[in-house]
């Protein structure tokens, strides 16, 4: 399927975030994805695989979730992101991920999931989130904060989704009305068993719907080709799941 990809300015509480748009070249309406990128934000490869899931017939919209402090990159980032470059990069971009407090992408994705309402280029039905990384974590926030606009969640390699911290999304899944599927990172620091064990406990006790797995051998980032986390056995597994739940649910 033929795709047409346009950037643009999505205004919001605080600012204007650039975003990419992805869909197919038809001007039909079609389903909406609103996607939450992973700490290394919008970039080429993100923009690529947002064409990728737009040619499978969806609205695409990836927002920069840094846009309060510049355009995307907000950080210099090479081509491939190799271990020589990892701690450094994390040393830039650590303060902006503090700053993106649960608050703030609750107050972004409002305005994200109005622009995609009203495009003419959606369904306007309850649109589809997946997540990366951090954006798992986004993902879930968003979907407890506006379950009527909400059908499905699709997040990989997700980190911290089960800890003391207050604000931590298991605590907040019982207002999940999206089904849900996440694809865990196999022996994740930021994801271990216990955490896992929680936040499936925390989605039966809500009656969500939803199944967790763990992509054995893959680890913490494998869908991010431009890393050298990434695992192509694991990726194409993630592409499985997320088109057969957003196919299944969006349409």
């Amino acid at each position: 399927m033929a795709v047409h990809t346009s950037t643009l300015a999505v205004a919001t509480a605080d600012g204007t975030a650039d975003s990419f748009l992805a869909h197919p070249d038809d001007n039909a309406p079609h389903p909406a994805v609103l996607v939450f990128s992973d700490a290394f934000g919008l970039r080429p490869v993100v923009r690529r695989d947002a064409e990728r899931l737009a040619a499978h017939g969806f609205t695409v919209l990836v927002p920069n979730l840094f846009y309060r402090h510049g355009s995307a990159p907000v950080v210099d980032l090479p081509d491939f992101i190799g271990a020589d470059r990892r701690d450094e990069i994390f040393g830039a971009l650590r303060p902006l991920l503090t700053a993106l407090t649960p608050e703030l992408v609750v107050a972004d994705a409002a305005a994200y999931l109005s622009w995609l309402a009203d495009s003419p280029l959606t369904t306007g039905n309850p649109v589809g989130l997946s997540g990366y990384c951090m954006g798992v974590r986004h993902a879930l926030h968003t979907a407890a904060a506006y379950p009527d606009r909400v059908a499905a969640v699709a997040g990989f390699h997700g980190g911290r989704l089960a800890t003391d911290d207050p604000t931590s999304p298991h605590a907040v899944v019982d207002r999940i009305t999206a089904e849900v599927y996440l694809g865990h990172a196999d022996a994740d620091p930021g994801l271990p068993p216990e955490q896992i064990d929680k936040l499936d406990t925390a989605f039966a006790d809500a009656g969500t719907t939803f199944r967790t797995e763990v992509y054995s051998g893959a680890g913490h980032g494998f869908t991010q080709s431009d890393t050298e986390a990434y695992n192509a056995e694991a990726d194409t597994r993630h592409w499985t799941e997320l088109t057969d739940l957003f196919t299944r649910v969006l349409r």
